[in-house]
């Protein structure tokens, strides 16, 4: 057999899909992959079923079908005042995994490095080394996730370092950045002039007194942000894989490029239906926030209640377990055993940090009411795991 990609081997599988698997065998109930078990907004399956019929069943436009993409643009305007021009500003995606593999792609090339804050999302490590980069990771220190800026500047100043990942909201550990730390990092990234790579598709998901401010809209960053966002989160429509790029002309003249390559568009039919989505008026994302401030309540202090040491989620819907207490070495050994001996699926810590961290675990929220008092049931016998 010829020799195969030295690339890859860098990196192991999804752990966060790993452990789907895992809670899936046992039987548990998956708190592990952040994928909600309530179904979207009825007016956007009622458009779905409407679109089924008529179509388009065809391919879009490459970078997204036309009225897709400016609501898309009205959207973005309505909540952070900055006008996007829609056939220029934007390629659509399948998903925001893709958004951000494009916008890597699109602006490193081989031997470039890219800062990540830690803990991190698992897919942006993989990703700077599929675009042929290195990430630099900078720590995000507990209990309030902040960071020092003498660190990061260290980070940004290397030599080759061509831009910046920022997930705000966070995930894992829920940090939503102040605009004093924005102020920070905008200020490095035009001192050394580099890119920010932001991923905010939890920009809807914050809980108050805390506020999503785009990054895009500080002085001097519209010409060097990459947005990268998708409908998933928002909406409750994980499977449907629509996510999008929006940048300057110039940034998106080669993320047209790569995303041709990579997928050659998302899902028409599914395109059309979610416009309904994106012209929903300020009432529906009201209600969103109250909606995931109950399951964060409900969850969060359920975890309180009984005596599991937690993070408090400023926005998103994970929180952070401390398992020190239960004697584990290896914090996927924990999930392992969470899952099958008190049936409640988990992400192992470690796999968001750069740091030799084996202390925590992952829980998601976006689960109805009944799920999360399921799992906060089955938590009641997590006692059983002390060595």
């Amino acid at each position: 057999m010829p020799g195969l990609s030295q690339r890859t081997e860098v990196f192991t599988d999804s752990v966060i899909r790993r452990m789907t698997r895992v809670s899936n065998r046992y039987g548990a109930v998956n708190l592990s992959q952040g994928f909600p078990d309530f179904d979207p907004p009825k007016e956007l399956t009622d458009a779905l079923m409407a679109v089924a019929p008529r179509g388009p069943h065809q391919y879009a436009l490459t970078w997204g079908a036309q009225n897709f993409r400016e609501a898309l643009a009205k959207k973005q305007e309505h909540f952070s005042g900055m006008r996007v021009n829609p056939d220029e500003e934007i390629v659509v995606t399948c998903g925001s995994t893709e958004a951000m593999m494009a916008a890597m792609m699109s602006v490193c090339d081989p031997g470039d490095k890219v800062v990540v804050f830690s803990p991190f999302y698992e897919n942006y490590g993989a990703d700077a080394i599929l675009s042929g980069a290195k990430p630099i990771y900078v720590p995000l220190v507990p209990p309030d996730f902040g960071f020092d800026a003498d660190v990061l500047e260290a980070a940004i100043r290397q030599p080759g370092v061509k831009a910046l990942i920022l997930c705000n909201p966070s995930n894992p550990c829920g940090k939503v950045f102040t605009r004093e730390e924005l102020a920070t990092i905008a200020e490095l990234a035009i001192r050394y002039d580099i890119f920010a790579i932001t991923d905010e598709v939890y920009e809807h998901i914050v809980y108050k007194p805390y506020e999503h401010i785009y990054m895009a809209t500080l002085p001097g960053m519209r010409e060097r942000t990459i947005i990268c966002s998708s409908l998933s989160k928002t909406y409750s429509i994980t499977g449907w894989r629509l996510g999008y790029v929006m940048a300057v002309p110039e940034v998106i003249d080669r993320v047209k490029k790569v995303h041709d390559f990579l997928t050659v568009g998302a899902a028409a039919p599914l395109m059309e239906a979610a416009v309904t989505a994106l012209q929903s008026g300020d009432a529906y994302y009201e209600w969103l926030q109250q909606k995931y401030t109950h399951m964060k309540d409900l969850f969060v202090g359920g975890l309180k209640e009984r005596g599991i040491v937690c993070t408090e989620p400023q926005g998103a819907y994970y929180v952070l377990v401390d398992i020190s207490e239960f004697g584990y070495a290896d914090d996927e050994e924990f999930c392992i055993d969470l899952a099958r001996e008190v049936g409640v699926g988990a992400v192992p810590g470690s796999s968001f940090f750069k740091e030799d961290v084996n202390h925590l675990i992952r829980f998601h929220f976006a689960k109805q009411d009944e799920t999360l008092k399921e799992a906060l049931q089955r938590l009641e016998g997590i006692g059983k795991l002390k060595r």
